[in-house]
């Protein structure tokens, strides 16, 4: 795919907030021009915001969403919300991603093959 991701922590988060908060992890995930994420699923609730470009996800049931810049989404966790991310535009897709519940040391996604009756992806690239 072409895509590169980072991976940042705030530091103290878990100190300050144990009671309450696991540790923040944020990536920034990005889709060249005519990439995709591949089919996967979230182990735990993300939240996304568009920084650049405009993402089309095609979801567990075959509907199809486009989120452009300077909009948001949440990405349910579970197996049950298999999902595909593509850059059909001319420019990178730039994503923000965050969430406050990942496991230390887990990946923010599981890849997966196809939900039964979806489109297969022809795309290579790895998992959100």
């Amino acid at each position: 795919m072409g895509g590169r991701q980072a991976t940042a922590r705030r530091p103290g988060m878990a100190e300050t907030h144990a009671e309450t908060h696991a540790d923040l992890e944020g990536r920034e995930i990005v889709i060249a021009p005519g990439g995709c994420t591949g089919w996967h699923y979230h182990r735990v609730e993300l939240i996304a915001v568009v920084r650049s470009g405009t993402l089309t996800r095609i979801l567990h049931d075959d509907s199809v969403v486009v989120h452009r810049a300077g909009t948001s989404f949440i990405e349910p966790a579970g197996i049950a919300h298999i999902h595909l991310g593509r850059n059909l535009g001319a420019e990178p897709v730039v994503l923000y991603v965050t969430c406050d519940a990942l496991p230390e040391g887990a990946e923010f996604s599981i890849p997966s093959p196809a939900p039964p009756g979806s489109t297969p992806c022809a795309c290579s690239g790895p998992a959100l």
